[in-house]
């Protein structure tokens, strides 16, 4: 099926993760340029200070930052209607709580953004995307502390009208749903934790001064450029229970609201919903509202919902059973699906049933802006990467794609996740490659950067020019 003629194919970085210039153009250092790189089976640290002979792959990641021509064309060279990328906060205001922002990051971003539209590439904005400026987390203890809350509408009243007039997509938080698991607390949260607090009880206050952040900016784009377009992005988390057991049902049913809905409810909807207060009841967990935040909240919401999926999990109210990996979450082994190379299952059927179940709830246009194949890519002999692995993870999701859209789901766009090869959020690795292009660099920060198409490129270029037809 062809998708309308302005779907928005395109692919998705994240600054921490490609950017790379970490402390160049007064940039101030950021909660990912204090974690340490890591393996599938060797977690990544947080340091306070910068450790000597310790390897912070955010610090050069694939170097964008002077590659930017390169990778744009590139980029163009595939087709691309849009490029999702987000602004380093640290580059705009390097502690974050400045009065006034640092004009060097401006004007990259300045450069960048002009690049973009030389090849009529609409970029997809993603305000805050894993990187709190570090000094928050140091001076503020990060989201935790509700002044956070201005520093954010500061930043975003700055980039909102620099860029006014050639960025109309914004995403306010990156998978902000991961404030519900405990590894959000740092990487989503820009908080450290001590172990004798109440880590769930802080995170879940933490995801309230985002949620009234979110719609404050909200508010303030439209006021700015009402033509701007301002979305939600939630990392889905699709959980199937193990059995038909009724017991498993609900505990699907509550996973999906906890860890998916309470977020999207209160971005798009604009208020919590009443299994909130519930789970909050049965946990303890206190959260400390303003009388005006309720207003806020209803007057902020969000003009569509984009997310991110990568795989389904299965949960059972019985403990017994073979435990997998994944993105954000993990869960039990579907004995039906296949796993990647990293342990994440394989599903993309889960990604129809996510979509029509997403736009059944909210009935605003959906757009997936992560979907990708984590793997390990080798350059044969002849210098050429044939990623067929990719190819096929890539067309059957489209396909599903494809018959959500049959369904009745108003879809917007799709883009590929770390479209050029980038920094592994969860582990710090460059060998977990999920890109079209190759990026000659290893998990030891070694490498000469070179960028080589591969296999996969070409393809994705015959799917954007078909628009989404020709999947051969």
């Amino acid at each position: 099926m062809r998708m309308k003629s302005n779907f928005l194919w395109g692919g998705a970085t994240a600054a921490n993760q490609f950017e790379g210039a970490w402390n160049e153009g007064g940039k101030g250092p950021s909660t990912a340029d204090m974690f340490t790189g890591g393996t599938h089976t060797i977690p990544r640290r947080i340091t306070r200070t910068l450790e000597e002979n310790t390897h912070y792959p955010s610090h050069e990641a694939i170097d964008f930052y002077h590659h930017y021509k390169e990778d744009i064309r590139l980029f163009s060279d595939m087709g691309f209607k849009t490029f999702r990328l987000s602004i380093a906060w640290s580059r705009i205001f390097p502690n974050g709580d400045e009065l006034k922002p640092n004009e060097e990051g401006l004007k990259f971003y300045d450069k960048v953004f002009d690049e973009l539209l030389k090849y009529n590439i609409e970029p997809l904005v993603t305000i805050s995307h894993y990187e709190t400026p570090f000094a928050l987390t140091e001076k503020y203890k990060g989201w935790s502390n509700r002044k956070l809350i201005e520093f954010y509408t500061r930043y975003c009243s700055v980039i909102f009208n620099r860029y006014k007039d050639r960025v109309k997509y914004w995403l306010t938080f990156n998978e902000i749903n991961c404030l519900t698991v405990p590894f959000g607390a740092y990487m989503a949260g820009g908080m450290i934790l001590d172990e004798n607090e109440n880590n769930e009880e802080i995170r879940f206050q933490a995801l309230h001064h985002q949620f009234v952040a979110s719609a404050k900016a909200v508010k303030l784009g439209h006021e700015i450029n009402p033509k701007f377009k301002i979305g939600c992005m939630i990392a889905y988390m699709c959980s199937y229970p193990k059995t038909c057991n009724p017991n498993d049902v609900i505990l699907a049913q509550q996973k999906d609201q906890i860890n998916n809905m309470i977020c999207s409810d209160v971005q798009v909807r604009g208020y919590y919903p009443g299994f909130a207060f519930r789970y909050f009841e049965d946990n303890g967990i206190k959260i400390k509202m303003e009388k005006e935040d309720e207003d806020i909240l209803k007057e902020g919401c969000v003009d569509f919902y984009s997310f991110s999926y990568y795989m389904s999990n299965v949960v059972s109210s019985d403990k017994n059973g073979e435990e997998v990996s994944g993105n954000v979450l993990g869960g039990f082994k579907n004995p039906y699906l296949k796993a990647s190379d990293w342990g994440w299952q394989i599903d993309p059927k889960g990604l129809r049933w996510t979509l029509n179940h997403i736009y059944d709830r909210y009935q605003i246009p959906v757009m997936v802006v992560e979907n990708g194949l984590g793997a390990v890519d080798k350059l044969d002999s002849d210098g050429s990467i044939n990623d067929d692995y990719r190819i096929d993870y890539l067309r059957d999701h489209i396909k599903e794609m494809e018959e959500a859209v049959k369904d009745g789901v108003e879809l917007m766009g799709y883009t590929m996740w770390g479209c050029i090869d980038l920094v592994s959020a969860s582990t710090g690795e460059m060998k977990k490659r999920y890109g079209f292009i190759y990026v000659d660099k290893d998990n030891e920060g070694n490498g000469s950067l070179k960028r080589i198409p591969k296999k996969s490129f070409k393809w994705y270029k015959k799917v954007i020019e078909s628009n989404g037809e020709d999947l051969n």
